[in-house]
């Protein structure tokens, strides 16, 4: 399901032709696949009683999804560990009457101190912990470890605009370049029109190597806890 409707359906039609398009050729897509499938099954020792312990902090529902664009533009639902208070998202509208608030948000798109996040939320946030769960979304196929960042579906055209078909031409990561960059401050340093730029510049030339130099400096932000 292609999910543009803002750019109307012959836009639609149009970005997803190219999409299809920009497709890695076979060996390096399935070569990328094995990879990831290999490195979840290595450490699913360690990943799996750490998902199990962060469930049982969270409580009850501790998880949340929401719907992404994946590769082609097709929706997917992505899952993370609830770091919100109940009905935080209904409570945004409220936070960004703020105009300070809502300036961080254009600049941003997140708040530095927001109130709907719960303590425990705060600490898995900063070690991106709150996005274990999207192994799953790796093992399916909807996203890979390594990519674009996941965006909703009001933001992928309204974004990238002629550029939205070459992101989409690959699946979204649980990390990626804007992980990994912005120095000893993390992604937090970055814009959300730097985050964009750097999504667009993976979409447009990666190669395995890169993938891994990826996951190992992901290994170092983890640990730094640079995350919000």
């Amino acid at each position: 399901m292609m999910v543009l409707p803002s750019t109307g359906v012959v836009m639609t039609e149009l970005i997803l032709r190219r999409a299809l398009s920009f497709r890695l050729i076979w060996p390096a897509w399935s070569a990328k696949r094995a990879l990831e499938l290999l490195l979840i099954a290595m450490l699913a020792p360690l990943w799996g009683p750490l998902l199990v312990g962060l469930m049982l902090a969270v409580g009850r529902a501790p998880f949340y999804a929401q719907d992404r664009v994946g590769l082609h533009g097709r929706l997917f639902r992505m899952w993370k560990l609830r770091s919100m208070r109940p009905g935080a998202e209904g409570q945004l509208a409220v936070l960004l009457s703020d105009p300070l608030r809502r300036r961080e948000w254009i600049r941003h798109g997140k708040l530095a101190r927001d109130p709907r996040i719960t303590p425990l939320g705060q600490w898995l946030r900063r070690h991106s912990l709150d996005e274990l769960p999207q192994i799953w979304n790796v093992i399916r196929g909807d996203m890979a470890l390594v990519g674009p960042r996941p965006l909703l579906p009001g933001e992928i055209a309204r974004e990238y605009g002629a550029a939205a078909a070459r992101v989409v031409s690959v699946r979204p990561g649980m990390t990626g370049s804007w992980q990994v960059s912005g120095g000893m401050n993390g992604r937090n340093s970055l814009s959300y029109a730097e985050r964009l730029r750097l999504d667009l510049a993976y979409a447009r030339g990666s190669t395995l190597r890169s993938d891994l130099m990826i996951l190992l400096r992901t290994v170092g932000a983890i640990l730094r806890g640079s995350g919000r």
